[in-house]
Parts: C-alpha cells; sequence; structure tokens
C-alpha cells in the first residue's frame, strides 16, 4: 500500500469546525485489524453535518470522516479476512469516534467489516450504503413483527430522501401498496411513482389531526421526521401494524397517547443503522442483494462524483436539494 494517501479529515480548532484533504499514513488511522484500500464511499445528510460542523456528529478529533465504505482487503489480522477480498462497512462508529470512509485507505474492526454479498460491487454497495441498510433493517424487522403486504399500504415519510427512496423502492418490490409522503411531493411525483410508489401525498395538505385514534389509514409506515408527523402516524395506522421509526428531520418530540399501541396494537420499532449487531448486519446484506435488492438503484443515484469533488457537495445536503443518492468514488472502478 501507499506509505502516504490522501483522506478528507476533520478537526475542530478553537471550538470551530474544519475539514479538507490531507496526506496521511496508516499509523494516523484508528486502531483496527483489517485494512481496507477503499474504492468507493458515499454521502449521506449526517456526512454533511458533520463535514461542515452544521451538526454535532464526531466524539472526538481528527477524524477521517464518511460513515460508509466499500473495498478490498489490503491486509488482515484478523482470520475471517483474507487479501483481496471485497468488503462493505456501514455506519459501526464511523466517523463518529473512528475514522471512516473518506480516505484512500482505512483501518477497521473485524467485526464491522461485512463480506461482499454475492451480485454487489462496491459502487453498487456504496449506490445503497446507510440510506438501503436503514430501509432494509426497518423492513426486515416489521416483517419480523409480522408486517405483511396484505395488512394495508405502507406509508413512507422523507420519501425523496436516501432512505425514502430506497425503502420505496424495496418495499413496492416486495409486493406493499406504498404511500409517499413529501415535502416536494409534486417536484417529486414522477421520480416517486417510477420507483413504485402508489399513492404520493405532499405533507403540508395532510391532515394530522389531534384525536387519539384517527381513522385507520395505513398497513405500517418508515417515518425519518419525527415529531407531528411520527404521532400522527401512530394515530393512523391500523391493526398490529408497525412503524419504524428511522430519523427526526422534524423534531426529536414524539406526543401521543397509549392508546394506538394498547387498542389496535401498533408497535414503534426504533431502527439503529449504526449499532446493528453483526448477525444483523450480515443477514440484512444478504436480503439487499436478494430480496430487498433495489429495482431502480439506477434511477435512485442521481450524481456519481469523483474524490476531489466532495467538499463541494456538502451544501446542497444541508439545503435540503438533494433527491436520491450519491456515490463518491474514492480510488477508482471496481
Amino acid at each position: 500500500m501507499k506509505h502516504r494517501f490522501r483522506a478528507f479529515r476533520i478537526h475542530q480548532r478553537d471550538g470551530k469546525i474544519h475539514s479538507g484533504f490531507e496526506d496521511i499514513g496508516l499509523a494516523d488511522l484508528a486502531d483496527g485489524e483489517v485494512v481496507v484500500r477503499v474504492t468507493h464511499s458515499t454521502i449521506n445528510y449526517k456526512d454533511a453535518l458533520a463535514a461542515t460542523g452544521a451538526g454535532k456528529i464526531l466524539r472526538r478529533y481528527p477524524l477521517v470522516g464518511g460513515i460508509d465504505l466499500a473495498g478490498v482487503v489490503e491486509s488482515s489480522h484478523d482470520p475471517r479476512y483474507q487479501e483481496g477480498d471485497e468488503v462493505v462497512v456501514t455506519g459501526s462508529a464511523l466517523s463518529e469516534t473512528h475514522d471512516g470512509g473518506y480516505a484512500e485507505y482505512a483501518r477497521l474492526k473485524g467485526d464491522w467489516v461485512i463480506p461482499m454479498p454475492k451480485g454487489l460491487t462496491g459502487e453498487t454497495a456504496m449506490a445503497i450504503g446507510t440510506a438501503g441498510f436503514t430501509a432494509a433493517l426497518a423492513i426486515h424487522r416489521m416483517e419480523e413483527n409480522g408486517q405483511v403486504p396484505g395488512g394495508g399500504p405502507v406509508a413512507v415519510t422523507g420519501a425523496s430522501g436516501g432512505v425514502g427512496s430506497l425503502a420505496i423502492d424495496m418495499l413496492a418490490g416486495r409486493g406493499y401498496r406504498v404511500v409517499a409522503v413529501s415535502r416536494k411531493a409534486e417536484a417529486a411525483r414522477p421520480y416517486l411513482s417510477q420507483l413504485g410508489a402508489g399513492e404520493v401525498l405532499a405533507l403540508d395538505a395532510i391532515g394530522l389531526g389531534s384525536r387519539p385514534l384517527e381513522t385507520a389509514r395505513y398497513g405500517g409506515a418508515i417515518d425519518s421526521l419525527g415529531g407531528e408527523v411520527l404521532a400522527w402516524l401512530t394515530r393512523s395506522v391500523d391493526f398490529w401494524g408497525n412503524i419504524a421509526s428511522i430519523g427526526l428531520a422534524a423534531s426529536p418530540e414524539l406526543n401521543t397517547t397509549v392508546m394506538p399501541f394498547i387498542l389496535r396494537g401498533v408497535s414503534l420499532i426504533g431502527i439503529n443503522s449504526s449499532a446493528t449487531p453483526r448477525e444483523w448486519r450480515l443477514r440484512v446484506w444478504q436480503r439487499i442483494a436478494t430480496d430487498l435488492r433495489p429495482r431502480h438503484l439506477g434511477h435512485i443515484v442521481t450524481r456519481t462524483i469523483d474524490f476531489e469533488d466532495l467538499p463541494h457537495a456538502f451544501p446542497d445536503y444541508l439545503e435540503g436539494k438533494v433527491t436520491g443518492r450519491t456515490v463518491v468514488r474514492i480510488g477508482g472502478k471496481d
């Protein structure tokens, strides 16, 4: 491997965030048993927050940014991995307490590393990334708790974002009728319909109501907003439906009653894609490569950028201008 290599690193100086490209060595990276030559990464909203300082994501400094990566094992002290193995890593404290994927090389804990599922490449794995893993984990846990296509339509909020887009695609592929809920409903309607949404609702046109139980409209939901919208969903999901809570883009608060859970048996399932147990992670990635494989990934990935263009891509995420996914080419094509 290279003695020195390029990395996008985040520092905190005098209480302010500073980030940019640096040449570093392996000794500058956090400890780990597996060294990976990174070929691709991606951009998540969380990455933009971390790199710009718009959100408090990192728990120590300096760190290499990027919560996702895919690549090829360069060396390993973990017997589960050999030189040349293709692997994928998402979440797992990357760009929080451990150096992440925005570098030509990464050094990682063996338990975080997932063998690349058959049929996926570094590029497709990063087109899916944490967003797709989160969507798939939500569906997986909902189905483990009894969710079936015959149970009624599934609402997906934040529909035009990375997680929402992939959730719609995956759910429709499994035979669910999907209702997409978006602040950008009119502009995103053709995009969401192509992914498989049977109905597209404008968030500001929904009457959220205030009764303890509203008319049951949905068999389940995947929610990235929290706050009033999540409360509305708890009141609007039918008997024995599941709501996967994956984000708090609108609010971290939840003001509701226990009536939906007691009188309708609704389940509220929390989704933490970063701290997912390894056995779940392995199973979900296998499902992503098989029955939950996105059918319109080329449509969902709206752009692929080179590593040097990474800093210029963050502002659009903070301003809510991004639809779909962005792949970052770190070390060339597969």
